[in-house]
Protein backbone atom coordinates (compact mmCIF):
# COMPACT_ATOMS: atom_id res chain seq x y z
CA UNK A 1 0.00 0.00 0.00
CA UNK A 2 1.21 3.49 -0.82
CA UNK A 3 2.80 5.45 2.02
CA UNK A 4 1.04 8.80 1.80
CA UNK A 5 3.03 10.26 4.69
CA UNK A 6 6.02 10.76 2.37
CA UNK A 7 6.33 14.33 1.00
CA UNK A 8 5.34 14.76 -2.65
CA UNK A 9 7.45 17.88 -3.13
CA UNK A 10 10.97 19.11 -2.38
CA UNK A 11 9.83 22.75 -2.40
CA UNK A 12 11.65 24.24 0.62
CA UNK A 13 9.14 27.10 1.03
CA UNK A 14 6.28 24.59 1.24
CA UNK A 15 8.20 22.27 3.59
CA UNK A 16 9.08 25.12 5.97
CA UNK A 17 5.49 26.34 6.11
CA UNK A 18 4.09 22.84 6.75
CA UNK A 19 6.63 22.31 9.55
CA UNK A 20 5.61 25.61 11.18
CA UNK A 21 1.89 24.84 10.97
CA UNK A 22 2.41 21.29 12.25
CA UNK A 23 4.36 22.68 15.23
CA UNK A 24 1.34 24.88 15.97
CA UNK A 25 -1.43 22.30 15.44
CA UNK A 26 0.49 19.16 16.62
CA UNK A 27 -1.10 16.50 14.36
CA UNK A 28 -0.29 12.86 15.00
CA UNK A 29 0.72 12.42 11.36
CA UNK A 30 0.88 14.30 8.07
CA UNK A 31 -0.67 12.79 4.92
CA UNK A 32 -0.09 14.19 1.42
CA UNK A 33 -2.99 14.14 -1.05
CA UNK A 34 -1.81 12.89 -4.45
CA UNK A 35 -5.16 13.10 -6.27
CA UNK A 36 -5.32 9.37 -7.03
CA UNK A 37 -8.51 7.28 -7.03
CA UNK A 38 -6.74 4.80 -4.76
CA UNK A 39 -6.17 7.39 -2.04
CA UNK A 40 -9.65 8.91 -2.44
CA UNK A 41 -11.25 5.49 -1.96
CA UNK A 42 -9.11 4.81 1.11
CA UNK A 43 -10.14 8.15 2.62
CA UNK A 44 -13.80 7.41 1.95
CA UNK A 45 -13.51 4.07 3.74
CA UNK A 46 -11.77 5.67 6.72
CA UNK A 47 -14.37 8.45 6.96
CA UNK A 48 -17.18 5.88 6.84
CA UNK A 49 -15.53 3.93 9.68
CA UNK A 50 -15.31 7.02 11.88
CA UNK A 51 -18.83 8.22 10.99
CA UNK A 52 -17.64 11.44 9.35
CA UNK A 53 -19.56 10.39 6.24
CA UNK A 54 -22.12 7.68 5.45
CA UNK A 55 -22.14 5.65 2.24
CA UNK A 56 -25.42 5.93 0.34
CA UNK A 57 -27.41 3.26 -1.50
CA UNK A 58 -25.03 2.19 -4.32
CA UNK A 59 -27.91 1.52 -6.73
CA UNK A 60 -29.78 4.78 -6.11
CA UNK A 61 -26.72 7.00 -5.47
CA UNK A 62 -23.55 5.37 -6.88
CA UNK A 63 -20.29 6.40 -5.20
CA UNK A 64 -22.14 9.02 -3.15
CA UNK A 65 -21.99 9.92 0.54
CA UNK A 66 -23.86 11.78 3.27
CA UNK A 67 -22.49 14.22 5.84
CA UNK A 68 -23.94 16.28 8.69
CA UNK A 69 -22.32 19.42 10.00
CA UNK A 70 -22.62 20.64 13.57
CA UNK A 71 -26.08 22.23 14.14
CA UNK A 72 -24.40 25.60 14.80
CA UNK A 73 -22.22 25.33 11.70
CA UNK A 74 -24.51 25.32 8.68
CA UNK A 75 -23.63 28.41 6.61
CA UNK A 76 -20.96 31.01 5.93
CA UNK A 77 -20.26 32.98 9.11
CA UNK A 78 -20.02 36.54 7.86
CA UNK A 79 -19.60 38.15 11.28
CA UNK A 80 -16.55 35.93 11.94
CA UNK A 81 -15.02 36.56 8.51
CA UNK A 82 -12.28 39.19 8.31
CA UNK A 83 -9.96 40.90 5.86
CA UNK A 84 -6.66 41.29 7.69
CA UNK A 85 -4.57 43.96 6.00
CA UNK A 86 -2.33 46.63 7.47
CA UNK A 87 -4.61 49.59 6.68
CA UNK A 88 -8.28 49.45 7.65
CA UNK A 89 -9.14 51.76 4.73
CA UNK A 90 -7.95 49.07 2.32
CA UNK A 91 -10.62 46.69 3.65
CA UNK A 92 -13.33 49.30 3.19
CA UNK A 93 -16.71 49.90 4.77
CA UNK A 94 -18.31 46.60 3.69
CA UNK A 95 -15.73 44.21 5.19
CA UNK A 96 -14.91 43.24 8.76
CA UNK A 97 -11.28 44.23 9.38
CA UNK A 98 -8.61 43.00 11.77
CA UNK A 99 -5.02 44.05 12.17
CA UNK A 100 -2.94 41.12 10.82
CA UNK A 101 -0.77 40.77 13.94
CA UNK A 102 -3.83 40.73 16.19
CA UNK A 103 -5.61 38.23 13.92
CA UNK A 104 -2.65 35.82 13.76
CA UNK A 105 -2.19 35.96 17.54
CA UNK A 106 -5.85 35.34 18.34
CA UNK A 107 -6.27 32.51 15.83
CA UNK A 108 -3.01 30.82 16.82
CA UNK A 109 -4.51 30.30 20.28
CA UNK A 110 -7.44 28.50 18.66
CA UNK A 111 -5.19 26.42 16.39
CA UNK A 112 -2.74 25.46 19.15
CA UNK A 113 -2.72 21.63 19.48
CA UNK A 114 -6.06 21.52 17.64
CA UNK A 115 -4.94 18.51 15.57
CA UNK A 116 -3.62 16.42 18.45
CA UNK A 117 -5.01 12.92 17.91
CA UNK A 118 -5.81 13.78 14.30
CA UNK A 119 -4.18 13.71 10.88
CA UNK A 120 -3.08 16.82 9.00
CA UNK A 121 -3.86 16.42 5.29
CA UNK A 122 -1.81 18.38 2.77
CA UNK A 123 -4.07 19.23 -0.18
CA UNK A 124 -2.29 20.88 -3.15
CA UNK A 125 -4.84 22.41 -5.51
CA UNK A 126 -5.03 24.57 -8.61
CA UNK A 127 -7.78 27.13 -9.09
CA UNK A 128 -8.19 26.99 -12.85
CA UNK A 129 -6.62 24.56 -15.36
CA UNK A 130 -3.25 23.35 -14.14
CA UNK A 131 -0.49 25.46 -15.69
CA UNK A 132 -2.84 28.04 -17.23
CA UNK A 133 -1.75 31.70 -17.04
CA UNK A 134 -5.15 32.32 -15.41
CA UNK A 135 -4.57 29.84 -12.60
CA UNK A 136 -3.35 30.10 -9.02
CA UNK A 137 -1.89 27.35 -6.82
CA UNK A 138 -2.92 26.84 -3.22
CA UNK A 139 -2.15 24.29 -0.53
CA UNK A 140 -4.72 23.61 2.18
CA UNK A 141 -3.74 21.94 5.45
CA UNK A 142 -6.81 20.43 7.13
CA UNK A 143 -7.81 17.86 9.75
CA UNK A 144 -11.11 17.04 7.99
CA UNK A 145 -11.50 14.16 5.52
CA UNK A 146 -14.82 15.77 4.53
CA UNK A 147 -12.86 18.83 3.41
CA UNK A 148 -10.36 16.67 1.50
CA UNK A 149 -13.08 14.75 -0.33
CA UNK A 150 -14.89 17.98 -1.25
CA UNK A 151 -11.65 19.61 -2.46
CA UNK A 152 -11.02 16.57 -4.67
CA UNK A 153 -14.34 17.36 -6.38
CA UNK A 154 -14.18 21.18 -6.36
CA UNK A 155 -10.58 21.70 -7.51
CA UNK A 156 -7.86 20.18 -9.62
CA UNK A 157 -5.74 18.52 -6.94
CA UNK A 158 -2.71 16.34 -6.33
CA UNK A 159 0.88 15.81 -7.31
CA UNK A 160 0.50 17.38 -10.74
CA UNK A 161 -0.22 20.70 -9.02
CA UNK A 162 3.00 20.41 -6.99
CA UNK A 163 4.96 19.55 -10.12
CA UNK A 164 3.66 22.76 -11.71
CA UNK A 165 4.51 24.77 -8.58
CA UNK A 166 8.07 23.43 -8.61
CA UNK A 167 10.35 25.41 -6.28
CA UNK A 168 8.24 28.58 -6.41
CA UNK A 169 7.08 30.41 -3.31
CA UNK A 170 4.01 31.68 -5.17
CA UNK A 171 1.18 29.71 -3.59
CA UNK A 172 -1.69 30.54 -1.25
CA UNK A 173 -1.14 29.15 2.25
CA UNK A 174 -4.44 27.79 3.56
CA UNK A 175 -4.74 26.43 7.10
CA UNK A 176 -7.94 24.86 8.43
CA UNK A 177 -8.87 22.98 11.58
CA UNK A 178 -12.24 21.93 12.93
CA UNK A 179 -10.66 22.40 16.37
CA UNK A 180 -13.57 22.27 18.86
CA UNK A 181 -16.19 23.77 16.46
CA UNK A 182 -16.82 26.45 19.09
CA UNK A 183 -18.86 29.11 17.20
CA UNK A 184 -17.54 31.88 19.46
CA UNK A 185 -13.99 30.97 18.48
CA UNK A 186 -14.78 30.55 14.80
CA UNK A 187 -12.63 32.72 12.54
CA UNK A 188 -12.29 32.88 8.75
CA UNK A 189 -9.29 35.14 8.22
CA UNK A 190 -7.88 36.45 4.95
CA UNK A 191 -4.38 37.95 4.84
CA UNK A 192 -4.14 39.26 1.27
CA UNK A 193 -0.74 40.87 1.76
CA UNK A 194 0.62 37.47 2.87
CA UNK A 195 -1.40 35.36 0.39
CA UNK A 196 -2.66 33.40 3.41
CA UNK A 197 -6.03 32.11 4.67
CA UNK A 198 -6.76 30.72 8.14
CA UNK A 199 -10.08 29.06 9.04
CA UNK A 200 -10.73 27.54 12.44
CA UNK A 201 -13.67 26.06 14.41
CA UNK A 202 -15.87 25.41 11.40
CA UNK A 203 -16.65 22.38 9.25
CA UNK A 204 -19.14 23.98 6.84
CA UNK A 205 -18.00 24.01 3.22
CA UNK A 206 -18.33 27.74 2.58
CA UNK A 207 -15.99 28.42 5.52
CA UNK A 208 -13.53 25.57 5.02
CA UNK A 209 -13.20 24.73 1.30
CA UNK A 210 -10.61 27.47 1.16
CA UNK A 211 -10.16 27.41 -2.60
CA UNK A 212 -13.75 28.57 -3.08
CA UNK A 213 -14.99 31.93 -1.76
CA UNK A 214 -11.88 32.54 0.36
CA UNK A 215 -9.25 32.20 -2.38
CA UNK A 216 -11.23 32.38 -5.63
CA UNK A 217 -12.99 35.61 -4.63
CA UNK A 218 -11.64 37.40 -1.53
CA UNK A 219 -7.92 36.80 -2.02
CA UNK A 220 -8.17 36.61 -5.82
CA UNK A 221 -10.00 39.94 -6.06
CA UNK A 222 -7.07 41.55 -4.21
CA UNK A 223 -4.61 39.80 -6.56
CA UNK A 224 -6.67 40.81 -9.59
CA UNK A 225 -6.50 44.47 -8.70
CA UNK A 226 -2.72 44.28 -8.36
CA UNK A 227 -2.28 42.29 -11.60
CA UNK A 228 -4.93 43.87 -13.86
CA UNK A 229 -7.69 41.27 -14.11
CA UNK A 230 -11.07 40.46 -12.49
CA UNK A 231 -12.14 37.78 -9.98
CA UNK A 232 -15.94 37.71 -10.05
CA UNK A 233 -18.95 36.01 -8.50
CA UNK A 234 -20.25 35.09 -11.95
CA UNK A 235 -21.53 32.13 -13.93
CA UNK A 236 -20.11 31.53 -17.42
CA UNK A 237 -22.45 30.23 -20.11
CA UNK A 238 -21.88 29.40 -23.79
CA UNK A 239 -24.66 29.62 -26.38
CA UNK A 240 -24.07 27.67 -29.61
CA UNK A 241 -26.03 28.48 -32.76
CA UNK A 242 -26.74 25.97 -35.55
CA UNK A 243 -23.90 27.45 -37.64
CA UNK A 244 -21.46 26.40 -34.90
CA UNK A 245 -20.79 29.91 -33.57
CA UNK A 246 -20.54 29.93 -29.77
CA UNK A 247 -20.74 33.14 -27.80
CA UNK A 248 -20.18 33.37 -24.06
CA UNK A 249 -21.74 35.52 -21.38
CA UNK A 250 -20.80 36.00 -17.73
CA UNK A 251 -23.57 36.87 -15.28
CA UNK A 252 -23.77 37.99 -11.64
CA UNK A 253 -26.86 37.58 -9.47
CA UNK A 254 -27.45 37.80 -5.72
CA UNK A 255 -28.67 34.66 -3.95
CA UNK A 256 -32.13 33.27 -4.82
CA UNK A 257 -32.04 34.74 -8.34
CA UNK A 258 -31.58 31.57 -10.42
CA UNK A 259 -27.84 31.63 -11.05
CA UNK A 260 -27.29 27.86 -11.28
CA UNK A 261 -30.48 27.36 -13.27
CA UNK A 262 -29.31 29.89 -15.87
CA UNK A 263 -25.86 28.28 -16.08
CA UNK A 264 -27.53 24.98 -17.06
CA UNK A 265 -30.36 26.47 -19.11
CA UNK A 266 -32.30 24.11 -21.39
CA UNK A 267 -33.70 25.81 -24.54
CA UNK A 268 -37.51 26.15 -24.51
CA UNK A 269 -39.66 24.24 -26.96
CA UNK A 270 -40.39 27.37 -28.98
CA UNK A 271 -36.70 27.97 -29.75
CA UNK A 272 -35.55 24.37 -30.20
CA UNK A 273 -36.22 24.67 -33.94
CA UNK A 274 -33.34 27.16 -34.07
CA UNK A 275 -31.00 24.44 -32.89
CA UNK A 276 -29.45 26.25 -29.94
CA UNK A 277 -27.15 24.31 -27.62
CA UNK A 278 -26.05 25.47 -24.18
CA UNK A 279 -22.56 24.94 -22.77
CA UNK A 280 -21.92 25.30 -19.03
CA UNK A 281 -18.51 26.63 -18.01
CA UNK A 282 -19.41 27.38 -14.37
CA UNK A 283 -22.22 28.46 -12.08
CA UNK A 284 -20.43 30.55 -9.46
CA UNK A 285 -17.01 32.11 -10.11
CA UNK A 286 -15.23 33.61 -13.12
CA UNK A 287 -11.64 34.80 -13.47
CA UNK A 288 -11.45 37.28 -16.34
CA UNK A 289 -8.38 38.70 -18.09
CA UNK A 290 -7.85 41.24 -20.89
CA UNK A 291 -6.08 39.67 -23.87
CA UNK A 292 -4.08 41.01 -26.80
CA UNK A 293 -7.18 40.89 -29.04
CA UNK A 294 -8.72 43.64 -26.89
CA UNK A 295 -11.39 41.32 -25.49
CA UNK A 296 -11.94 39.87 -22.01
CA UNK A 297 -11.44 36.11 -21.64
CA UNK A 298 -12.66 34.01 -18.72
CA UNK A 299 -12.11 30.69 -16.96
CA UNK A 300 -14.01 29.00 -14.17
CA UNK A 301 -11.36 28.43 -11.48
CA UNK A 302 -13.44 25.62 -9.94
CA UNK A 303 -13.98 22.05 -11.12
CA UNK A 304 -17.21 21.18 -9.34
CA UNK A 305 -20.52 22.42 -7.98
CA UNK A 306 -21.29 23.16 -4.33
CA UNK A 307 -24.98 23.72 -4.89
CA UNK A 308 -27.98 24.35 -2.65
CA UNK A 309 -30.23 21.26 -2.62
CA UNK A 310 -33.70 22.53 -1.55
CA UNK A 311 -35.86 23.47 -4.52
CA UNK A 312 -33.71 21.52 -7.01
CA UNK A 313 -35.73 19.00 -9.02
CA UNK A 314 -36.30 17.71 -12.53
CA UNK A 315 -38.45 20.71 -13.41
CA UNK A 316 -36.39 23.56 -11.94
CA UNK A 317 -32.98 22.15 -12.98
CA UNK A 318 -32.94 18.75 -14.71
CA UNK A 319 -29.26 19.09 -15.58
CA UNK A 320 -28.31 19.51 -11.93
CA UNK A 321 -30.34 16.42 -11.01
CA UNK A 322 -28.38 14.44 -13.61
CA UNK A 323 -25.12 15.94 -12.31
CA UNK A 324 -25.92 14.83 -8.74
CA UNK A 325 -26.85 11.27 -9.74
CA UNK A 326 -23.41 9.86 -8.79
CA UNK A 327 -20.06 10.78 -7.19
CA UNK A 328 -21.77 13.36 -4.97
CA UNK A 329 -21.44 14.37 -1.32
CA UNK A 330 -24.77 15.45 0.20
CA UNK A 331 -24.66 17.66 3.30
CA UNK A 332 -27.51 18.31 5.77
CA UNK A 333 -30.31 16.82 3.66
CA UNK A 334 -32.79 14.10 4.74
CA UNK A 335 -31.25 10.63 5.04
CA UNK A 336 -33.46 7.61 4.47
CA UNK A 337 -32.80 4.39 6.34
CA UNK A 338 -32.58 2.80 2.89
CA UNK A 339 -29.54 4.92 2.08
CA UNK A 340 -31.36 7.48 -0.08
CA UNK A 341 -31.46 11.26 0.28
CA UNK A 342 -34.28 13.78 -0.06
CA UNK A 343 -34.95 17.49 0.46
CA UNK A 344 -37.85 19.89 0.25
CA UNK A 345 -38.69 20.48 -3.39
CA UNK A 346 -37.00 17.24 -4.46
CA UNK A 347 -38.52 14.79 -6.94
CA UNK A 348 -40.77 12.12 -5.42
CA UNK A 349 -41.87 11.46 -1.88
CA UNK A 350 -39.65 11.53 1.18
CA UNK A 351 -38.36 8.17 2.42
CA UNK A 352 -40.89 6.46 4.69
CA UNK A 353 -38.28 5.87 7.40
CA UNK A 354 -35.91 8.82 7.56
CA UNK A 355 -33.71 11.04 9.68
CA UNK A 356 -33.71 14.81 9.31
CA UNK A 357 -30.56 16.90 8.91
CA UNK A 358 -30.09 16.83 12.70
CA UNK A 359 -30.25 13.03 12.81
CA UNK A 360 -33.72 12.85 14.38
CA UNK A 361 -36.52 10.53 13.19
CA UNK A 362 -38.58 12.55 10.72
CA UNK A 363 -41.49 12.38 8.30
CA UNK A 364 -43.24 15.05 6.18
CA UNK A 365 -45.83 17.08 8.02
CA UNK A 366 -44.13 16.91 11.42
CA UNK A 367 -44.71 19.99 13.56
CA UNK A 368 -42.97 21.42 16.59
CA UNK A 369 -44.65 22.29 19.89
CA UNK A 370 -45.77 25.62 18.42
CA UNK A 371 -47.41 23.97 15.43
CA UNK A 372 -44.71 25.07 12.97
CA UNK A 373 -43.68 22.59 10.28
CA UNK A 374 -40.33 20.86 10.83
CA UNK A 375 -38.34 20.73 7.60
CA UNK A 376 -36.32 17.61 6.94
CA UNK A 377 -33.41 19.26 5.13
CA UNK A 378 -31.66 22.40 6.24
CA UNK A 379 -32.48 25.39 4.02
CA UNK A 380 -28.77 25.68 3.11
CA UNK A 381 -28.18 21.95 2.62
CA UNK A 382 -25.72 21.22 -0.16
CA UNK A 383 -24.56 18.79 -2.83
CA UNK A 384 -20.96 18.67 -4.08
CA UNK A 385 -20.67 17.19 -7.58
CA UNK A 386 -18.04 17.09 -10.35
CA UNK A 387 -18.66 19.70 -13.06
CA UNK A 388 -17.74 17.22 -15.79
CA UNK A 389 -20.89 15.20 -14.92
CA UNK A 390 -23.15 18.07 -15.99
CA UNK A 391 -24.88 17.13 -19.29
CA UNK A 392 -24.11 20.60 -20.67
CA UNK A 393 -20.51 20.75 -19.41
CA UNK A 394 -18.39 22.64 -21.93
CA UNK A 395 -15.57 21.02 -23.88
CA UNK A 396 -13.53 24.14 -22.97
CA UNK A 397 -13.50 23.49 -19.22
CA UNK A 398 -9.78 22.73 -19.27
CA UNK A 399 -8.86 25.18 -22.01
CA UNK A 400 -5.87 27.16 -20.74
CA UNK A 401 -6.93 30.30 -22.57
CA UNK A 402 -10.53 30.36 -21.35
CA UNK A 403 -13.43 31.69 -23.42
CA UNK A 404 -14.11 35.19 -24.85
CA UNK A 405 -16.92 37.08 -23.10
CA UNK A 406 -19.41 38.90 -25.35
CA UNK A 407 -21.65 40.28 -22.61
CA UNK A 408 -21.84 40.83 -18.87
CA UNK A 409 -25.27 40.40 -17.32
CA UNK A 410 -26.32 41.70 -13.90
CA UNK A 411 -29.63 40.95 -12.27
CA UNK A 412 -31.75 41.07 -9.18
CA UNK A 413 -35.16 40.25 -7.82
CA UNK A 414 -37.27 43.39 -8.26
CA UNK A 415 -41.07 43.18 -8.07
CA UNK A 416 -41.86 46.30 -10.09
CA UNK A 417 -38.85 48.52 -10.78
CA UNK A 418 -36.50 46.91 -13.29
CA UNK A 419 -37.71 45.78 -16.73
CA UNK A 420 -37.12 42.28 -18.04
CA UNK A 421 -33.87 43.37 -19.70
CA UNK A 422 -32.03 46.55 -20.60
CA UNK A 423 -28.63 47.40 -22.05
CA UNK A 424 -26.31 49.99 -20.57
CA UNK A 425 -25.19 53.03 -22.57
CA UNK A 426 -21.51 52.14 -22.36
CA UNK A 427 -18.80 50.71 -20.12
CA UNK A 428 -18.92 53.28 -17.30
CA UNK A 429 -22.71 53.14 -17.29
CA UNK A 430 -22.44 49.35 -17.20
CA UNK A 431 -20.19 49.55 -14.14
CA UNK A 432 -22.82 51.84 -12.59
CA UNK A 433 -25.49 49.20 -13.32
CA UNK A 434 -23.37 46.53 -11.58
CA UNK A 435 -22.45 48.81 -8.69
CA UNK A 436 -26.09 49.67 -7.96
CA UNK A 437 -27.68 46.22 -8.44
CA UNK A 438 -30.07 45.10 -5.74
CA UNK A 439 -32.74 42.57 -4.78
CA UNK A 440 -35.85 42.80 -2.66
CA UNK A 441 -36.15 40.42 0.27
CA UNK A 442 -38.64 37.59 -0.09
CA UNK A 443 -40.77 36.16 2.73
CA UNK A 444 -38.26 33.32 3.03
CA UNK A 445 -35.36 35.65 3.84
CA UNK A 446 -34.46 37.31 7.08
CA UNK A 447 -35.52 40.94 7.29
CA UNK A 448 -38.44 43.07 6.17
CA UNK A 449 -40.19 41.68 3.09
CA UNK A 450 -39.72 43.97 0.08
CA UNK A 451 -36.69 45.69 1.62
CA UNK A 452 -34.06 46.53 -1.00
CA UNK A 453 -30.66 44.92 -0.37
CA UNK A 454 -27.78 46.37 -2.34
CA UNK A 455 -25.32 43.74 -3.51
CA UNK A 456 -23.01 45.36 -6.08
CA UNK A 457 -21.78 42.85 -8.66
CA UNK A 458 -23.12 40.16 -6.23
CA UNK A 459 -19.73 40.69 -4.51
CA UNK A 460 -20.66 42.43 -1.27
CA UNK A 461 -19.66 39.47 0.98
CA UNK A 462 -16.74 38.44 -1.24
CA UNK A 463 -14.73 41.47 -2.31
CA UNK A 464 -11.36 41.26 -0.54
CA UNK A 465 -10.75 45.01 -0.43
CA UNK A 466 -12.45 48.40 -0.43
CA UNK A 467 -15.63 48.10 -2.53
CA UNK A 468 -15.29 51.67 -3.85
CA UNK A 469 -11.76 50.87 -5.07
CA UNK A 470 -13.21 47.71 -6.65
CA UNK A 471 -15.61 49.88 -8.69
CA UNK A 472 -12.67 51.99 -9.87
CA UNK A 473 -10.80 48.83 -10.88
CA UNK A 474 -13.76 47.80 -13.05
CA UNK A 475 -13.73 51.22 -14.72
CA UNK A 476 -10.00 50.88 -15.39
CA UNK A 477 -10.43 47.41 -16.93
CA UNK A 478 -12.75 49.00 -19.49
CA UNK A 479 -9.95 51.38 -20.42
CA UNK A 480 -7.48 48.52 -20.85
CA UNK A 481 -9.77 46.38 -23.03
CA UNK A 482 -10.24 47.85 -26.50
CA UNK A 483 -13.35 45.74 -27.10
CA UNK A 484 -14.98 45.22 -23.68
CA UNK A 485 -18.23 43.22 -23.42
CA UNK A 486 -21.58 45.00 -23.60
CA UNK A 487 -23.31 45.22 -20.19
CA UNK A 488 -26.95 44.29 -19.50
CA UNK A 489 -29.36 44.00 -16.58
CA UNK A 490 -32.15 41.42 -16.31
CA UNK A 491 -35.05 40.89 -13.94
CA UNK A 492 -36.84 37.54 -14.18
CA UNK A 493 -39.01 38.36 -11.16
CA UNK A 494 -41.29 41.25 -12.10
CA UNK A 495 -44.79 40.77 -10.70
CA UNK A 496 -48.23 41.80 -11.90
CA UNK A 497 -51.12 43.39 -10.02
CA UNK A 498 -52.15 39.95 -8.69
CA UNK A 499 -48.56 39.47 -7.37
CA UNK A 500 -47.89 36.61 -9.80
CA UNK A 501 -44.69 36.50 -11.87
CA UNK A 502 -45.12 38.02 -15.33
CA UNK A 503 -42.24 36.14 -16.96
CA UNK A 504 -42.09 32.28 -16.93
CA UNK A 505 -38.30 32.18 -16.51
CA UNK A 506 -36.17 29.01 -16.61
CA UNK A 507 -35.54 27.95 -20.24
CA UNK A 508 -37.57 30.86 -21.57
CA UNK A 509 -34.73 33.13 -20.45
CA UNK A 510 -32.91 32.08 -23.62
CA UNK A 511 -35.20 34.48 -25.50
CA UNK A 512 -33.63 37.33 -23.54
CA UNK A 513 -30.09 35.96 -23.99
CA UNK A 514 -30.69 35.79 -27.74
CA UNK A 515 -31.43 39.53 -27.79
CA UNK A 516 -28.44 40.22 -25.52
CA UNK A 517 -26.09 38.51 -27.98
CA UNK A 518 -27.70 40.28 -30.92
CA UNK A 519 -27.07 43.61 -29.25
CA UNK A 520 -23.50 42.58 -28.40
CA UNK A 521 -22.95 42.05 -32.15
CA UNK A 522 -24.47 45.44 -32.98
CA UNK A 523 -27.76 43.90 -34.10
CA UNK A 524 -31.20 43.60 -32.51
CA UNK A 525 -33.87 46.26 -32.16
CA UNK A 526 -34.04 48.50 -29.09
CA UNK A 527 -35.56 51.75 -27.89
CA UNK A 528 -33.86 54.33 -25.73
CA UNK A 529 -35.08 54.91 -22.17
CA UNK A 530 -33.62 56.87 -19.22
CA UNK A 531 -32.05 53.70 -17.78
CA UNK A 532 -30.70 52.21 -21.01
CA UNK A 533 -31.78 50.40 -24.18
CA UNK A 534 -34.89 48.19 -23.87
CA UNK A 535 -36.10 45.71 -26.54
CA UNK A 536 -38.73 46.97 -28.94
CA UNK A 537 -42.11 45.22 -28.97
CA UNK A 538 -40.99 42.76 -31.66
CA UNK A 539 -37.32 42.36 -30.68
CA UNK A 540 -37.69 39.19 -28.60
CA UNK A 541 -38.51 35.94 -30.42
CA UNK A 542 -41.70 34.79 -28.66
CA UNK A 543 -42.30 31.70 -30.83
CA UNK A 544 -44.17 29.11 -28.76
CA UNK A 545 -44.70 31.46 -25.82
CA UNK A 546 -47.95 33.35 -25.73
CA UNK A 547 -48.04 36.34 -23.42
CA UNK A 548 -50.70 39.02 -23.64
CA UNK A 549 -49.46 42.32 -25.14
CA UNK A 550 -50.18 44.13 -21.89
CA UNK A 551 -47.92 41.69 -20.03
CA UNK A 552 -45.00 42.39 -22.39
CA UNK A 553 -45.67 46.11 -22.06
CA UNK A 554 -45.46 45.79 -18.28
CA UNK A 555 -42.32 43.62 -18.44
CA UNK A 556 -40.51 46.28 -20.48
CA UNK A 557 -41.99 49.38 -18.82
CA UNK A 558 -39.72 52.01 -17.23
CA UNK A 559 -41.43 54.07 -14.50
CA UNK A 560 -39.58 57.39 -14.26
CA UNK A 561 -40.98 58.29 -10.83
CA UNK A 562 -39.98 54.92 -9.36
CA UNK A 563 -36.49 55.28 -10.83
CA UNK A 564 -36.14 58.75 -9.30
CA UNK A 565 -36.70 57.13 -5.89
CA UNK A 566 -34.20 54.44 -6.84
CA UNK A 567 -31.61 57.09 -7.73
CA UNK A 568 -31.98 58.63 -4.28
CA UNK A 569 -31.45 55.21 -2.67
CA UNK A 570 -28.41 54.53 -4.86
CA UNK A 571 -26.89 57.84 -3.75
CA UNK A 572 -27.30 56.86 -0.08
CA UNK A 573 -25.59 53.56 -0.79
CA UNK A 574 -22.71 55.22 -2.63
CA UNK A 575 -22.31 57.68 0.27
CA UNK A 576 -22.07 54.74 2.70
CA UNK A 577 -18.98 53.43 0.89
CA UNK A 578 -16.88 56.44 1.86
CA UNK A 579 -14.59 58.89 0.06
CA UNK A 580 -13.07 56.39 -2.38
CA UNK A 581 -16.23 56.32 -4.54
CA UNK A 582 -15.17 56.92 -8.19
CA UNK A 583 -16.25 60.21 -9.69
CA UNK A 584 -17.25 58.34 -12.84
CA UNK A 585 -20.09 56.59 -10.97
CA UNK A 586 -21.21 59.86 -9.38
CA UNK A 587 -21.39 61.25 -12.92
CA UNK A 588 -23.42 58.26 -14.09
CA UNK A 589 -25.88 58.80 -11.24
CA UNK A 590 -26.33 62.43 -12.23
CA UNK A 591 -26.70 61.37 -15.85
CA UNK A 592 -29.51 59.01 -14.86
CA UNK A 593 -31.28 61.80 -12.99
CA UNK A 594 -30.91 64.14 -15.94
CA UNK A 595 -32.44 61.58 -18.31
CA UNK A 596 -35.29 60.82 -15.89
CA UNK A 597 -36.18 64.50 -15.83
CA UNK A 598 -35.82 65.01 -19.55
CA UNK A 599 -37.24 61.92 -21.24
Amino acid sequence: MTDWTQPLSTNRHLATWIEEMAALCLPDQIVWIDGSDEQRDALREEACRTGEITALNPEKHPDSYYHRTHPLDVARTEDKTFICCRREADAGATNNWKNPEEAYTEAANFFRASMRGRTMYVVPFSMGPIGSPFSKVGVELTDSIYVVLNMLIMCRTGKQVLDTLGSSNDFTRCLHSKASLDPEKRRILHFPEDNTIWSVNSGYGGNVLLGKKCLALRIASWMARQEGWLAEHMLILGIEEPNGRIEYVAAAFPSACGKTNLAMLIPPEGLKSKGYRIWTIGDDIAWIRPDTDGRLWAVNPEYGFFGVAPGTNSKTNPSMMTTMAKNTIFTNVVLGKDGTVWWEGCDGDAPADALDWLGRPWHPGMKDKDGKEILGAHGNSRATSPLRQCPSASFRLDHHHGVPISAFIFGGRRNALAPLVYESYGWSHGVFVGASMASERTSAQYGKQGEVRRDPFAMLPFCGYNMADYFKHWINIGRIAKHPPKVFHVNWFRRGKDNSFLWPGYGENLRVLEWVLQRARGEGEARETPIGYVPTDSALDMTGLELAPDIMDELLRVDNDAWKEEAADIEKFFDSLGPHMPWELRNELEGLRHRLNGM
